[in-house]
């Protein structure tokens, strides 16, 4: 092992952490709690404000764990030269998809910028943000050059993804990491470090290869699910329960992992990590036929939701647009209040755009921002009554389903949830 890799697994370090995101913030807690020193940066003096005065705007790290961070060594800066006190950099800046769902390199290219002006001999610097492949020896090589540093001389460079779920009750330090150096040495460099952090490190042989990982984690499940999408859509021309189905299927013991469909995917990484890739590819004149077909079953699903729909309000004598239809939920899953990307949202923009009227039934999504799209924002036990449909579009547990059935004439569930819990009520028409 090398002089800096037994460094980073026997002594006690200083971990920087660029953005204090979703991903960032949770990855400064659990260094802290491992007993390193954190110097946690971003670019909003707002949040960083709110950091070292123990508020938490990120729903996995609590007030009380944020103040235990603080308690333990942790600050937070928006002064990027306060990043020079660090050993080891982590990035976890957004990697969002542009107007036209091409990768927006642009806040990984600042934070190797950041990088490139606060690095100091001996630093490792590992990138955490999704992204193609190539990525890393694209922009943070340079950034360690440009600070005067010789990979795997005085500068290590490598790539871990984020393996964040938000919702979930595994914390970062549980999660199993994937580590790739862009050369051996600094993967093992990065791995020594790592392993301070989280309790089971995966090594593969390259930087390409943690960001291929990635990308083929959430591309699998995007592919998968737009498959079970797709089939929920035959097996209704078919009158057939696609729920029944896949619960029939998953009693094989081997060869089949249940997938259930919904009305799209959300969030900040299944409907955009596969496209990274797809750019990528479609750049060295390599098909992406999975990828682009499962992206438009899924981009889509809003679309046959709102079919399926007006078709039930059809069949009862009603139309659509002088409706009065309730969604049940607006974030991208359940028990969250994170509505990026959400298809829910889809769905309820799709609803008032043809005509009807709509409320939203969802404690976790701030009311403020449910009003900002127009929507009424109801309390979780409003009365429904006088409501034509209620969409199931996102299944928290919060939520007095067996009470909404009886309240409401009709309701549309996307998500199963009616037959997950066995309530049994003759208004409810499942996907």
């Amino acid at each position: 092992m090398s002089d800096r890799a037994t460094f980073f697994r026997d002594e006690r370090w200083t971990a920087g952490v660029i953005g204090l995101g979703y991903v960032g913030l949770p990855l400064a807690v659990t260094a802290a709690s491992r007993g390193l020193d954190v110097v946690g940066f971003d670019v909003s003096e707002a949040k960083v404000d709110a950091l070292n005065g123990g508020t938490s705007h990120v729903e996995d790290v609590s007030d009380q764990e944020l103040r235990d961070a603080l308690a333990g060594g942790a600050r937070f800066t928006a002064t990027e030269a306060d990043l020079s006190d660090a050993d080891a950099i982590f990035i976890a800046v957004p990697s969002p998809l542009g107007r036209n769902r091409q990768p927006d390199m642009s806040f990984i290219e600042a934070a190797a910028e950041t990088v490139a002006r606060v690095a100091r001999p001996g630093m490792l610097v590992s990138l955490e943000s999704t992204t193609y492949p190539g990525t890393t020896e694209d922009y943070l090589l340079p950034a360690i050059e440009k600070a005067g540093l010789t990979l795997d001389e005085d500068g290590f460079v490598a790539f871990s993804p984020e393996r964040v779920d938000p919702g979930n009750v595994l914390h970062t330090h549980q999660i199993p990491k994937v580590v790739g150096g862009v050369t051996p040495a600094s993967g093992e460099v990065a791995a020594a470090a790592y392993r301070r952090l989280v309790e089971n490190v995966h090594v593969v042989t390259s930087a390409r290869a943690a960001e291929l990982t990635k990308l083929l984690e959430n591309t699998y499940r995007a592919v998968n699910i737009a498959m079970i999408n797709e089939l929920a859509q035959v097996a209704d021309v078919f009158d057939i329960d696609i729920w029944e189905v896949v619960d029939a299927a998953a009693t094989k013991p081997f060869g089949f992992q249940a997938f259930y469909p919904g009305p799209g995917v959300g969030g900040h990484c299944i409907p955009l990590d596969p496209q990274f890739l797809a750019w990528r590819a479609r750049e060295l004149r390599v098909a992406t036929r999975f990828i682009d077909l499962a992206e438009d079953v899924n981009l889509h699903m809003p679309d046959y939701v709102v079919r399926r729909i007006t078709e039930l309000l059809n069949a009862r004598g009603k139309a659509i647009s002088s409706s009065r239809i309730v969604g049940l939920g607006a974030a991208y899953k359940k028990n969250i209040g994170d509505d990026r990307e959400s298809p829910s949202m889809d769905v309820l923009k799709l609803l008032e755009r043809h005509g009807a009227t709509v409320g939203v039934l969802d404690v976790h999504v701030p009311t403020d921002r449910l009003a900002r799209h127009g929507f009424e924002a109801l309390e979780n036990d409003a009365d429904l009554t006088g409501w034509d449909l209620a969409v199931v579009l996102t299944d928290h547990d919060d939520v007095d389903y067996e009470r909404v059935a009886k309240q409401v004439d009709l309701v549309f569930d996307t998500r199963g949830i009616y037959r997950r819990r066995g309530i049994d009520a003759d208004n409810v028409v499942a996907l």
